[in-house]
């Protein structure tokens, strides 16, 4: 049964779905950014499930809303013409042309993208990324992912998948990545990175943290000052900071926001990433420095993106 919240009648609007591994979220959502309905229910894990959820949510909103055109959001690999899900590690469609699968099945235009470019295009259209032209958008959370923004359009690159930069390599040889490289930057900057981090530390300081502790325990440990959670979370702004100064390096943008749901600790950490990136740039302390920001949309900065994007019809890239 979906869960429903917030109902009222409107006209004029977009759906925006975030799916991902754990939960299907939609909200129906105005030409000001503005949620006015939404609903949400676990994910399916078989394809034909998860487009009948999709196709009920759309139903449910419909009911009480007008709408003109329906987004998705997902973590996956999708062709640069995001006609189809090529590969999402979470959910159940393989080189699967979902755009028009679903656009048959509800009646209405359809829009996929990647999550990260979702979100970022939010930020870019109503939140921290607004009037930027060259800018970079760093999503932190299990992993990292990642949107390059160029005079107003998604970069792409010529196979649909960039930018990785969650796959940079930071430390050669370094702690397995589930990509299949070694010493990732999303390995020593990423939610799941705080608990390894955590454990090589320990023998250092003291510390009420338990074995084998959480990211939540984590940050809330450092909050409170235990030495080997601020330790941890020092850790995890250095090498964010040398992430970013490669970033920098390569594309020298303007702007970098910091989204996802880590960046909700980011007062734990940011202000040591924005230092170590100013250290390691190439030129330092004689060019201009980005300016690193953290999102402002929270966790529906991609529903919002991606309904702004099926709103407008853009082909982005």
């Amino acid at each position: 049964m979906l869960e429903h919240a917030h109902p009222a009648v409107d006209s004029g609007l977009t759906i925006g779905f975030d799916i991902g591994g754990t939960n299907l979220r939609a909200a129906a959502i105005d030409a000001d950014g503005e949620i006015v309905d939404s609903v949400s229910v676990p994910t399916a894990k078989v394809a034909t499930q998860l487009e009948d959820d999709i196709a009920r949510a759309v139903e449910e909103l419909s009911a009480t809303h007008e709408i003109s055109a329906v987004g998705l959001a997902l973590a996956g690999f999708l062709d640069p013409e995001c006609e189809t899900v090529r590969f999402a590690p979470h959910l159940p469609w393989r080189d699967a042309p979902v755009r028009e699968i679903l656009s048959k099945r509800i009646g209405l235009p359809v829009r996929l993208e990647h999550d990260a470019n979702s979100a970022a295009w939010g930020e870019w259209r109503f939140g921290a990324g607004r009037g930027a032209k060259d800018w970079v958008f760093f999503a932190i959370g299990t992993g990292i992912g990642a949107t390059l923004m160029t005079e107003d359009k998604i970069y792409r690159g010529a196979f649909g998948t960039a930018p990785e930069f969650g796959h940079l390599t930071v430390v050669p040889g370094g702690r397995e990545c589930s990509c299949g490289k070694r010493g990732c930057l999303e390995r020593y900057a990423s939610g799941t990175a705080l608990p390894d981090t955590c454990e090589e530390l320990r023998p250092q300081y003291e510390t009420k943290l338990p074995a084998n502790a959480t990211g939540v325990q984590i940050t809330q440990a450092a909050r409170e000052g235990d030495p080997l959670g601020l330790a941890v979370m020092e850790n995890f702004g250095t090498w964010l900071g040398q992430g970013l100064s490669i970033v920098a390096d390569v594309l020298d943008p303007e702007l970098i926001v910091v989204g996802g749901g880590v960046a909700n600790d980011a007062d734990l950490y940011l202000e040591r990433a924005r230092e170590n990136m100013a250290r390691q740039i190439v030129g330092a302390g004689h060019r201009p420095l980005a300016r690193v920001a953290t999102a402002e949309l929270g966790s529906a900065a991609g529903m919002i993106g991606v309904a702004d994007l099926a709103r407008h019809g853009l082909t982005v890239g």
